[in-house]
């Protein structure tokens, strides 16, 4: 169905209602503008475009798709570097040079590409949503070919051989072909049988983390932070060296100079765990601050669906996403733009609703399949000022289940990961740490209460220190300090870009007790009459 423009203002175009429907895609202007239906009224449709709307004009054509908008799934995703709308940006460039075209349309898989199909089910078995058809090698892992979910019926025949995306594997007794991929509404969570309540952790190398603030994969953290806190960076580290099978990360907003340097590192980094590039587990999904609003607000859709496709395949997934703050800014300025009631600071009334539906899609599930997979969320969280009680960090922490606060002080005194360890939590401390204490040591949890006692003993013998000075204190308290001390420095501090970048548990649990070793052989030496400078002296120090 096709209408006319009647009003443009910025990304906003309103045009004649011509049998739209809330959220489907359209094509805007003879340029053929990639736009979503956002609101409908008696008299006209409401429009928000993706792209540039410069040199559009009133009485220009509006074309209804009769789809919401949707991401095209299947085998080539892996490695892949996509816009918020999944074109493929490597494709563009070689096409088109380096700025995209206004109303490019080209398609995220590659149809030229051929892929080794080995069916695994036979012809006259019953089709249903979430059968798995067969699998395709993709980089280490096996990508499941399963059923869409708008067929019913019997499978009359199914190829075993080399094809192309645009070739079809089998048929259904209904005669309708059978493809490699499957489309799916960005907005719209993927089914599934039930919810698994998280079990393991995701190791993310970082001590901090791991140790005193564990995640769980299916889980969701959040970590808010002002500029120079180190964000990106901890985001790309726990990307690099989590132990998961897929990685998701989308830059919502981001700047385009982090983004290039985060890419090229990507592609020349190895895999810790499968020693292959890092890239092959990788699916990056790149909307830059110079980029339309609009395509930043649908980008984090874009990516989880891709994540939540993965997950049905029984695969444990983690989201990233840098940064939630300007996915919201984004939001806030779509809303003003359709003049919406504000909320605080002039965020839509249903952030709060948006952002509990959208970590709802975090989780670890029993596929339609019968397989297990999970999506394990890490935001970052970008308050202005480093205010966290702006509202989108407020929001946030209504759902997620882990805060790391990234403190200002620690940054400044070049302390990354800079998580500040009194305000942040995890609400899956308790359960994963009988996991590492059953699996890792027996001492696990021991430790993590002497590292938290030493270091809010250490908190109040700072302020005594800053009166009397080191001299007024008694070599006990001294002792407590050079060891809180040496937590933050040596064990709490990791360098991104140096061999302590990733931290196994093992490791972790072992530099702890070392500490803690030379904590408990020097306070035997000073009951024993023996001063603190004089215990140093003898090697007491590990």
């Amino acid at each position: 169905m096709t209408g006319r423009i009647l009003g443009i203002s910025g990304p906003t175009v309103s045009s004649e209602p011509c049998g739209l429907t809330l959220y489907e895609r359209v094509y805007v202007g003879n340029a053929m503008l990639t736009g979503e239906v956002v609101r409908l009224e008696q008299n006209r449709s409401i429009i928000q475009v993706y792209e540039d709307t410069r040199g559009l004009a009133v009485g220009e054509p509006v074309k209804g798709v009769g789809l919401p908008l949707t991401v095209r799934l299947g085998p080539g995703l892996l490695s892949g570097m996509f816009d918020g709308l999944q074109r493929p940006l490597v494709r563009l460039r070689q096409e088109m040079g380096p700025f995209i075209t206004r109303g490019s349309e080209l398609q995220g898989l590659d149809y030229q590409k051929k892929w080794d199909f080995a069916p695994t089910i036979n012809v006259g078995e019953k089709i249903t949503h979430g059968k798995t058809l067969g699998f395709v090698k993709e980089g280490a892992l096996k990508h499941y070919i399963t059923c869409g979910p708008d067929i019913r019926g019997q499978l009359k025949k199914i190829m075993g051989a080399e094809f192309r995306l645009d070739e079809p594997i089998g048929e259904y007794d209904s005669g309708r072909m059978i493809y490699g991929w499957q489309e799916w509404p960005v907005r719209s969570p993927r089914p599934y049988l039930k919810k698994i309540p998280p079990a393991g952790p995701l190791v993310t190398g970082q001590r901090s983390i791991d140790f005193l603030f564990p995640i769980a994969k299916g889980g969701t953290a959040i970590f808010p932070g002002g500029f120079g806190t180190g964000k990106t960076i901890l985001e790309q580290a726990i990307a690099k060296f989590a132990d998961i099978d897929v990685v998701v990360y989308v830059g919502c907003g981001e700047r385009g100079n982090e983004m290039a340097e985060m890419i090229e590192e990507f592609e020349d980094l190895k895999d810790p765990w499968t020693g292959k590039q890092l890239m092959e587990r990788t699916i990056l999904v790149v909307n830059t601050s110079n980029m339309p609003v609009a395509a930043r607000e649908a980008s984090i859709y874009t990516a989880v669906t891709m994540a939540e496709y993965y997950r049905d395949m029984g695969y444990n997934v983690l989201f990233l996403a840098d940064s939630l703050s300007r996915w919201a800014e984004a939001l806030r300025e779509i809303s003003s733009s359709l003049q919406e009631m504000p909320g605080e600071e002039g965020y839509p009334t249903y952030l709060a609703s948006r952002l509990s539906c959208f970590f709802e899609r975090a989780g670890m599930v029993e596929t339609l399949g019968g397989r297990v997979g999970s999506v394990t969320m890490i935001l970052s969280v970008s308050p202005p000022g480093g205010d966290f009680t702006e509202p989108v960090t407020q929001a946030c922490l209504r759902a997620a289940g882990v805060f790391l606060m990234l403190d200002k002080g620690l940054a400044h005194r070049r302390h990354f990961p800079a998580i500040n360890w009194f305000q942040s939590y995890s609400l899956y401390s308790e359960e994963l740490g009988g996991h590492f204490t059953k699996n890792v040591s027996p001492e696990w949890q021991t430790l993590q209460s002497r590292c938290r006692e030493v270091l809010q003993k250490e908190e109040v013998l700072r302020e005594v220190f800053e009166i009397v000075g080191a001299e007024g204190l008694q070599d006990a308290d001294r002792l407590l300090m050079l060891v809180a001390e040496k937590i933050r420095t040596e064990f709490l501090s990791q360098n991104a870009y140096g061999d302590d970048a990733f931290s196994p548990p093992e490791k972790t649990v072992t530099l702890l007790r070392g500490i803690f070793e030379f904590y408990d052989r020097a306070g035997e030496e000073i009951k024993q009459g023996i001063t603190l400078e004089d215990v140093l002296k003898s090697g007491a120090r590990p």
